[in-house]
């Protein structure tokens, strides 16, 4: 399986709740580089997954339709506090997708990156809107080669 780490793009910092955070017009402008990217790039996702919070729903939404890739399922184990071990665990349920997207939040992502990469007490610094390429990934096993790390720039 590959898989695809895609932090939310940027947010505002006020809202009613830190879970409903929408994203800004430079966050929309990042997601849909990020789309557009994986489209030009032929790493179009078969499946994207997104933790519940506006601002991921947001970020998978736009990436989904600049990349031409299915709606986005909303899965509550990618909200904040996600573990690695969840997450290798949840993943398994997938497996049957030969690429797979996730969209969710840091420090998660960090340490899941870490995690793959073999480190347990260490983490990957993992910018918004960054999309990580991961292949020769196998849930539940830790191991993964890092294939693309790249941080969209829009302001």
């Amino acid at each position: 399986m590959e898989l695809l780490l895609i932090r939310h793009a940027k947010a505002a910092n006020i809202a009613a709740s830190d879970a409903q955070r929408a994203l800004t017009n430079a966050g929309q402008m990042q997601a849909a580089k990020v789309g557009q990217f994986l489209q030009r790039n032929e790493l179009v996702p078969d499946v994207i997954l997104a933790s519940p919070l506006v601002r991921a729903k947001q970020t998978a939404e736009i990436v989904s339709d600049n990349a031409v890739a299915p709606s986005p399922i909303i899965e509550s184990w990618l909200a904040c506090g996600m573990s690695p071990a969840v997450a290798l665990k949840e993943l398994c349920a997938y497996e049957q997708f030969e690429r797979v997207a996730l969209v969710g939040h840091n420090p998660d992502f960090e340490y899941l990156a870490a995690w793959l990469l073999g480190s347990q007490c260490g983490s990957v610094h993992v910018r918004k809107a960054s999309v990580l390429h991961f292949s020769h990934f196998s849930p539940p096993s830790q191991g993964a080669h890092l294939e693309l790390m790249l941080p969209v720039n829009v302001e």
